[in-house]
């Protein structure tokens, strides 16, 4: 699975490169602290971006509920760096209250990063009114923002099995046809991810064909690497077998 901060993966995308991306996650080697949560809190209603964005930034290392209402405020702001910074904010800080804003900025936003953050945050509300924007960002936005939607359909596995099954199809349709490796490789994780989840039935028989087909005849090794991950994960006798015939065959 390739890790969805790490755009330089996405060439293609190098133009919607964020600050907000190369700032180092809070730890004990680099702080002795964290931020003081009610300092925060007062700063997410001050008039100037620079101070609201980096205290919306800081809830995404504070878990904090009173954030919540104020962060979905920010959303809308005029500053794409403050809304960005208030997606991540509330996909460290989850909320069924958030759900709707966040949909809506998803369907709203000019910025791919603001996307990018929004969906990342959606997969974390795991919330079946979830599902149908993330997989719509899946199939038709741009390549950084498919890349972490498909990462987020896998959190669907905590949704329930309707979800499960509904989550699957968007990501074997990427799973094959997605022009961007680093979206298939995800996309292959995430049908692991939720194939663990499932009887043996129609819809995991045909993911597991779709982990099978990448396995063995995607281009990109990185592709292929992830779907023999998910099929060993998974444990399924046909891809296990598969796996050990072709490597005996000297195939990889």
């Amino acid at each position: 699975m390739y890790d969805a901060d790490d755009l330089s993966l996405l060439d293609i995308e190098e133009e919607l490169e964020s600050p907000l991306d190369k700032i180092e996650p809070l730890t004990a080697e680099s702080v002795v602290a964290k931020p003081d949560p009610e300092e925060m809190l007062a700063l997410l209603e001050n008039p100037q971006p620079q101070q609201k964005m980096l205290a919306a930034r800081a809830f995404c290392d504070i878990e904090d509920a009173r954030a919540t209402p104020h962060l979905i405020r920010l959303l809308s702001d005029t500053c794409p760096l403050v809304r960005v910074s208030a997606a991540y904010g509330l996909g460290r800080n989850p909320s069924s209250e958030a759900v709707r804003p966040l949909i809506a900025q998803l369907n709203s936003d000019w910025n791919g990063y603001v996307r990018k953050g929004v969906v990342w945050a959606l997969g974390n509300c795991r919330d079946r009114r979830c599902l149908p924007p993330l997989a719509d960002a899946l199939r038709t936005d741009i390549s950084a923002v498919r890349l972490w939607a498909a990462s987020a359909l896998a959190q669907m596995a905590d949704v329930g099995y309707e979800a499960v099954i509904r989550a699957i199809p968007p990501l074997i349709e990427a799973l094959v046809k997605d022009p961007v490796e680093a979206v298939r490789s995800n996309s292959a994780w995430a049908i692991g991810q939720l194939c663990r989840e499932l009887p043996s039935n129609v819809v995991y028989a045909t993911a597991i064909d779709a982990l099978i087909q990448a396995f063995a005849e995607d281009q990109d090794l990185g592709v292929r690497e992830d779907a023999k991950a998910s099929l060993l994960g998974v444990g399924d006798p046909r891809g296990l077998q598969l796996i050990e015939t072709l490597e005996q065959e000297g195939w990889f």
